[in-house]
């Protein structure tokens, strides 16, 4: 069961993941560190693979788990939840909320957006998280059905290379033109408490906090590169 919108509001969701190859991408380490983000407060988690959300829905029976999967392919760019495949397989493995690309990006194999999230909604009854990198796409996402919109993409597709997270400038536009009942994450670039503060503070309902906080492979390079720069 999904928690009210109050029982979110202002909460933060904590990106439990690894990068391939990585010693920490194990179900026990992944479900460990979800367990302590729940333990100390996070109201939810943002987990990637149906097995590492199956990890920690056993683990936590009761957190709010927003899953993905990412999967690559030739014919197209989008690789969070890109199919209908994908999504069922998140579904199965115990997730809440379904996050999925929602840019207007070419999907594999010609899936449509609008079909996936109408046989998601319709087929699972389940609540679905726009990743978008604009004020467009997140409009069209909001639309279409989806919940919840985050701003997980901007400054990492191909319209958006240019610009840097976090989304400052989108979030307080999305606020304003999405419908009141949409749930507006900021996600993305968040390396601080008092940048958490300040999505909240540009209308986010709810921010997504991740390498900061769980991403240890990326952390440890950045300190060594900027070490050795010195």
């Amino acid at each position: 069961m999904l928690p009210e919108r109050a029982q979110l509001q202002g909460g933060l969701i904590v990106s439990v993941q690894a990068p391939e190859g990585s010693p920490m991408r194990q179900n026990e380490v992944i479900a460990a560190m979800a367990e302590a983000s729940l333990n100390n407060g996070a109201v939810g988690v943002r987990l990637e693979s149906p097995e590492h959300i199956g990890a920690v829905r056993r683990r936590c029976p009761d957190a709010l788990i927003v899953g993905l999967w990412k999967r690559t392919f030739p014919d197209s760019p989008v690789y969070i939840t890109p199919g209908w495949e994908e999504i069922q397989a998140v579904w199965a493995a115990g997730a809440d909320v379904i996050a999925l690309d929602a840019t207007e990006r070419v999907r594999p194999d010609g899936a449509v957006l609008a079909e996936l999230v109408q046989r998601a909604r319709t087929d699972l009854g389940a609540v679905l998280m726009a990743d978008v990198d604009s004020l467009a796409n997140g409009l069209q996402a909001a639309a279409l059905g989806c919940q919840w919109v985050g701003t997980t993409l901007f400054g990492y597709t191909e319209a958006t290379t240019a610009l840097k997270p976090p989304a400052w400038e989108l979030i307080p536009h999305l606020r304003r033109e999405l419908p009141a009942d949409t749930f507006l994450i900021c996600e993305g670039g968040l390396a601080s408490s008092e940048q958490a503060v300040q999505a909240r503070s540009l209308g986010a309902d709810a921010v997504v906090v991740g390498t900061a906080i769980t991403g240890v492979d990326l952390q440890v390079a950045a300190y060594r590169r900027a070490l050795e720069a010195f």
